[in-house]
């Protein structure tokens, strides 16, 4: 669906990204001018907001940090209350490419939720360890639960439909991988169809990703734990509608 026929909002959360956020925000208005960008301010110390602001994009500040759980209902919501007929996330470090906007909602043609996929064929976005191999199990329960092949389900880079808009803003969780795994999931459940478009990844424009083997054995154990919950809601919910 191209931005300029269809009223489509992107949706930046970002939380202390005042060295990432202008760039950020000034790239997608080259590469699409005129869109709508409304910038989640998710609690940030830092000139987040004002950055955000003169680079051109709206912002909606938080007064504390909710993570990006809550910074994403949050921008849902905007999107829901002024009409907004599609809606896609944008990382503010600068990772997810712009020019992949148009193709990840494109992917909406077909689909209520479309996943702007790495390891899907396209680029050289690598991860290692245990962090890849919760990756791999990851997309490899959701493909079951979506009934297509994923594998990137902890991407960000994802575009909604109107109907995927109403449902995130009724259920879009803030805890741990709750804005992925979880709320697809949830979606899924919910009657919601998902496909995934091949896209690039690059390297953070400023700062370090957390990313080390403390932390990815933790994030193997996490984002276990999570998927575990995210499936024992979905059943719940499915049986709640059978009664």
């Amino acid at each position: 669906m191209d931005p300029a026929r269809v009223r489509t909002l992107i949706i930046v959360p970002a939380w202390n990204e005042s060295r990432n956020v202008g760039n950020t925000v000034r790239e997608i208005l080259h590469i699409l001018p005129g869109v709508d960008i409304v910038v989640v301010d998710d609690g940030s110390t830092d000139d987040t907001a004002r950055v955000a602001a003169d680079a051109g994009a709206r912002v909606l500040s938080l007064p504390f940090n909710m993570g990006v759980g809550g910074a994403m209902r949050t921008g849902f919501t905007y999107a829901q209350r002024h009409g907004y007929q599609q809606a896609i996330q944008v990382d503010a470090d600068g990772q997810h490419d712009p020019k992949d906007i148009v193709r990840v909602l494109e992917g909406l043609e077909s689909a209520d939720i479309s996943i702007g996929a790495r390891f899907a064929d396209t680029g050289d976005y690598e991860v290692r360890g245990p962090r890849r191999w919760a990756m791999r199990f990851l997309a490899s329960v959701l493909s079951n639960v979506a009934g297509t092949r994923l594998t990137d389900v902890t991407s960000g880079f994802r575009a909604a439909n109107a109907r995927a808009i109403d449902q995130y803003v009724r259920y879009y969780p803030a805890e741990y991988l709750g804005d992925t795994v979880d709320s697809l999931v949830n979606a899924v459940h919910s009657g919601l169809t998902v496909k995934q478009i091949p896209v690039s990844m690059r390297p953070r424009q400023h700062g370090n990703p957390s990313q080390n083997p403390v932390g990815a054995a933790i994030y193997l154990l996490r984002s276990t734990f999570a998927l575990a919950l995210a499936l024992m809601r979905g059943r719940r919910k499915q049986e709640e509608a059978s009664a």
